[in-house]
This record gives structure tokens, C-alpha cells and sequence, in this order.
């Protein structure tokens, strides 16, 4: 039988074997493709490879004729800066990334996997927005659910904001927020009216 310390030091392998690829990236080592922000600043060493495994959507742009091309040219993902782009090549290179990077980049991190296919990113992205949901970040986390077509994260943070109308609805976040997205504003008050009505119904 397997003993804990043995389950413990197969594991501590498996992480020592997979750290490889971060350490490749990190390096560069025999990189061949260069990935470029899309706010003027450097481009980024990456591995065709490695990308083309990790989602659908860089395979096609790889395999495509504009990209079977010599390592030193570049393919730009127009939608991240630097800090954003590096934060989506270390959580491609190792499935994770630290609290600080995800906390402040989530909602673009969230909207570049959804673009490139990325579930797993998606997934880790949707857990750390449902374990932080709160009133200062819920109409952040409502825009970017809409613009992925996240239903089911969408209508946690519209639950939310019914039961938090006041603070929500009255806040200087929102001042900006409802004339950018009139149509999640006429949402939320629907959703509202529909809460009380049913209250009234059910007498609470």
C-alpha cells in the first residue's frame, strides 16, 4: 500500500517535472514565436508548440500562411498590454498564476480566454470572481460575464445587485457604469422589479 510520504514525493516529482515549462518560458529557451501586446511594448518569446496545446484559436493563427513564418516575426494580441500578456503566457506555461496578478487582471485575463478558447483559464478566472464577489467589484464582474456570454455568472452578480440595490445603484461605479452599458442597466431593474414583485406574492 502507498504510503502518504510516497503519494507526497510522487506529487513534489510531477511538480519539479511540469515546472520544466516555465522555466523554458522564463529562459527562453529555444523559443520560435514572438507574441506582442497590443500597447507598443516588447514582444514576448514564446513556443509555438505550447500555445498551439493550449488553445484551438492560436493553432489556427500558427498553422495559418501569416504565421508559417521565420521565429523572429511576432503575432499581436491586440486586447492585452504587457503586464496582462505576460500574466496570460505564465498561467499557459504553468496553470496557475499568483493572487496579486489574478486579482488585478482578472477581468481581462477572463476576457482573452474566452476570445482564445482557453477553458481552463475561464474556469480558474470564474472561481476567483465568485470568491470575491462584493459590492465594489459586482458591476465589473457583471460587464465582463455579459461580454463573454457567461450566463450563469451573469446572474449571480445580477442576484447580487437585487440584494444590494442601494449601495449598488447609489454608488459613484455606478454613475459610470450605467451610461456604457444601458442595456445591463435596464437589466438590473428589471431584475429588481421582478424580485419585489415576487416577494409581494409570496407575502415576505
Amino acid at each position: 500500500m502507498t504510503s502518504m510520504k510516497e503519494i507526497e514525493e510522487d506529487l513534489n516529482k510531477k511538480i519539479s517535472f511540469l515546472s520544466g515549462l516555465i522555466v523554458a518560458f522564463r529562459d527562453q529557451i529555444h523559443t520560435d514565436i514572438q507574441l506582442k501586446p497590443g500597447n507598443d511594448g516588447p514582444s514576448i518569446p514564446a513556443h509555438r508548440a505550447l500555445l498551439a496545446a493550449r488553445s484551438e484559436i492560436f493553432r489556427n493563427m500558427l498553422d495559418s500562411d501569416g504565421c508559417k513564418a521565420p521565429p523572429s516575426d511576432a503575432i499581436t494580441l491586440p486586447e492585452l498590454n504587457t503586464e496582462e500578456l505576460e500574466s496570460l503566457l505564465e498561467f499557459l506555461y504553468s496553470g496557475n498564476l499568483g493572487w496579486d496578478k489574478l486579482e488585478k487582471h482578472v477581468y481581462s485575463l477572463f476576457l482573452a480566454a474566452d476570445k482564445y478558447e482557453i477553458t481552463y483559464l475561464q474556469d480558474f478566472c470564474e472561481r476567483y470572481m465568485l470568491s470575491s464577489l462584493n459590492a465594489s467589484n459586482v458591476l465589473e464582474i457583471l460587464e465582463t460575464s455579459d461580454v463573454c456570454s457567461n450566463k450563469a455568472l451573469k446572474e449571480i452578480a445580477l442576484n447580487f445587485i437585487v440584494r444590494n440595490m442601494e449601495d449598488i445603484v447609489f454608488s459613484p461605479k455606478y454613475e459610470i457604469f450605467a451610461p456604457k452599458n444601458p442595456h445591463l442597466g435596464l437589466q438590473i431593474t428589471r431584475a429588481f422589479l421582478m424580485d419585489a414583485k415576487t416577494k409581494r406574492i409570496n407575502g415576505v
